[in-house]
């Protein structure tokens, strides 16, 4: 993961920074049947978002995929932002542990007999808690409770070092990896200028 070196700000030439990513998609064509993920000991409630807010979809898609350099939903109006998440066929449902929020999953079922996972994450003070693995079980579950052919997914370059490992040990498998480059949306001030350095340590 990481950013390969490259810190924010401009180049030398003073063009915005370019970025090379790889995209991998990964399916579930039938429910997994294996060992289930146990619940870590925590005080733990899964809630569906049945009428998300913006503001804390925001404050959940901020948080969890800063990290990460999630940057697609930045860009867009509260406006814009309402009409994707209240979409009858998008589903969020919000980890807690201890009542505070702790992460979330975003599912899309507008396809035929499929279903999207479209954003999955923990926010950063609860990663390491083997809590990754149980929310995706939970998504796993939920996308399964409909008569579906194919889940699926797919993840980044810039996602959690583990991200990759945790799905395929969850039953998805990749089907397809694609090359991509986009224009480092910190220097367009998406995203804090200094990510780099605190996700270097």
């Amino acid at each position: 993961m990481g950013l390969a070196g490259r810190h924010p700000g401009r180049n030398r030439t003073g063009r915005v920074t370019v970025l090379e990513d790889t995209i991998t998609y990964l399916e579930m064509l039938a429910r997994p049947t294996g060992r289930r993920v146990p619940a870590p000991l925590e005080k733990l409630a899964l809630m569906h978002a049945e009428a998300c807010t913006v503001s804390f979809y925001r404050y959940l898609y901020d948080t969890v995929g800063e990290p990460w350099l999630w940057f697609e939903r930045r860009m867009i109006g509260d406006l814009a932002l309402a009409a994707q998440i209240h979409k009858p066929t998008i589903e969020i449902f919000v980890l807690y542990v201890r009542g505070v929020p702790a992460g979330f999953f975003e599912l899309d079922t507008a396809a035929a007999r499929e279903t999207k996972l479209c954003y999955f994450g923990l926010i950063p003070d609860f990663i390491g808690r083997r809590l990754g693995p149980y929310l995706l079980q939970a998504a796993i579950d939920r996308a399964w409770s409909r008569p579906i052919d194919r889940f699926w997914l797919h993840t980044s370059t810039f996602d959690h070092p583990k991200a990759l490992r945790v799905y395929q040990r969850a039953g998805f498998v990749v089907y397809a990896r694609r090359a991509v480059t986009f224009d480092d949306p910190r220097e367009h001030g998406l995203l804090p200028r200094t990510l780099s350095r605190r996700r270097s340590g």
